[in-house]
C-alpha cells in the first residue's frame, strides 16, 4: 500500500461532488417516493456553504494591505510614522511569500448577508444572496424558461460555480453558465460619479487561470461553462449568446453595470430573472438600473433579496 504523503488526496470540493455523485448512483431505497429531492438538497447547500467558507472560522480573518502613505499624511507626523512603518513591513512580510493577517471571530449573520469578506472561500455575497440564485434558477427550469445563466463580475468564480452545481444537480445539459470578468480587478472609476475606487485593490483581482483552476476543484470545469475574459464594454457587446434565463450582475460601477445591461438585458426571455447584487449598496449601480430602466419604460416588481441585492422577473 502506497502511504499517502501529508496534504495529498481529495480535497473537500471533489469530495462534495463524489458525495453527491455517489448518493444519486446509490440503489433507490424502496420506498415508492425516492428521497432524490433530499439528496440534491443535502449537495446543494454543502455547496453554498463552502463557496461561502461559512463553515470555516478562518475565513473571518483579514489580510493586512499597507498601501504607501501620500505626503499629506506629513501633516499628521506620529500617523504617518506609523502608517510608513506598516507600509514597510508589508512589503518586507511580501518578499518572503508571506501574508499578514488579523484575526476576527466568525459572524454567522455577517456570512449569510455578506458583509464581510472571506479570507478563504470562492464568493463574498453570502448566503442569502446564493440561496436567491438557486430560487431564480430553479424557476426558470422549472417553467422552462429557455437561456443560459450568465454573471457580470465574479471575483472568484464562487457564484458562477454555484450556477454550474445547480445544472449539474437537476441533469440540466443543454444550457451554459457564463463567466464575464477583466480577471483583473475592477476598472478605475469615470467621471458617472461612481462611489469607490477599487482599482488598486489586489483582493478584487483574481486571474482567470485561478478562476477556472476553482471550477476544477468541484470537478465543474466543462464544455457547459464559458469564459467571456475582458472589460464589459469591449466583451459583451460582442458575447456570443442567444437567449438568458438569468442576467446576474455584480460589477458594482455605473460604467459595468449599464454596460452589462445594454448589452444582455434584451437577450434575457420572458419569465427570466436579472439579479442585481450591488443595487441597494452602490448608488451609482442603482443610479444606472434607474436610468436604464426609465429609458425603456420599464417599472418591474423589483424584490429585495438582502441589504445589498435585489431581483426582478422580466415580463
Amino acid at each position: 500500500m502506497r502511504r499517502l504523503q501529508p496534504g495529498a488526496g481529495p480535497t473537500l470540493p471533489t469530495i462534495i461532488t463524489l458525495a453527491f455523485l455517489f448518493l444519486l448512483s446509490s440503489p433507490m431505497p424502496t420506498d415508492p417516493n425516492p428521497d432524490e429531492p433530499a439528496a440534491i438538497d443535502l449537495y446543494l447547500e454543502l455547496m453554498a456553504k463552502t463557496l461561502a467558507a461559512s463553515i470555516y472560522d478562518e475565513s473571518a480573518w483579514s489580510v493586512l494591505n499597507y498601501g504607501r502613505p501620500g505626503w499629506k499624511g506629513l501633516r499628521h507626523p506620529r500617523r504617518f510614522a506609523s502608517a510608513l512603518f506598516k507600509y514597510f513591513l508589508g512589503q518586507m512580510a511580501a518578499k518572503r511569500s508571506t501574508i499578514l493577517v488579523k484575526q476576527w471571530g466568525f459572524k454567522e449573520p455577517e456570512r449569510k448577508d455578506g458583509r464581510d469578506f472571506p479570507f478563504i472561500g470562492y464568493t463574498m455575497i453570502g448566503l442569502r444572496r446564493l440561496e436567491n440564485i438557486r430560487f431564480c434558477t430553479e424557476e426558470v427550469l422549472r417553467h422552462k424558461v429557455p437561456g443560459d445563466l450568465i454573471e457580470t463580475g465574479v471575483w472568484r468564480g464562487g457564484t458562477t460555480i454555484f450556477m454550474r452545481a445547480l445544472l449539474q444537480a437537476h441533469g440540466v445539459t443543454d444550457r451554459k453558465v457564463w463567466v464575464a470578468d477583466s480577471f483583473q480587478g475592477l476598472p478605475a472609476t469615470s467621471g458617472d460619479g461612481d462611489d469607490w475606487d477599487l482599482s488598486r485593490n489586489d483582493y478584487f483581482k483574481v486571474s482567470l487561470a485561478e478562476v477556472k483552476a476553482n471550477f476544477a476543484k468541484f470537478g465543474l470545469l466543462d464544455g457547459q461553462v464559458e469564459f467571456l475574459p475582458g472589460w464589459f464594454c469591449d466583451t459583451l457587446p460582442s458575447a456570443p449568446i442567444t437567449r438568458l434565463a438569468v442576467l446576474r450582475l455584480d460589477g458594482d460601477l455605473y460604467s459595468s453595470t449599464m454596460d452589462a445591461l445594454k448589452n444582455l438585458y434584451h437577450k434575457v426571455s420572458p419569465g427570466g430573472y436579472v439579479i442585481v447584487d450591488d443595487y441597494q449598496s452602490w448608488a451609482s449601480c442603482r443610479r444606472a438600473v434607474t436610468e436604464f430602466l426609465d429609458g425603456l419604460g420599464l417599472k418591474p416588481e423589483i424584490k429585495t433579496i438582502d441589504q445589498d441585492g435585489v431581483y426582478w422577473r422580466k415580463e
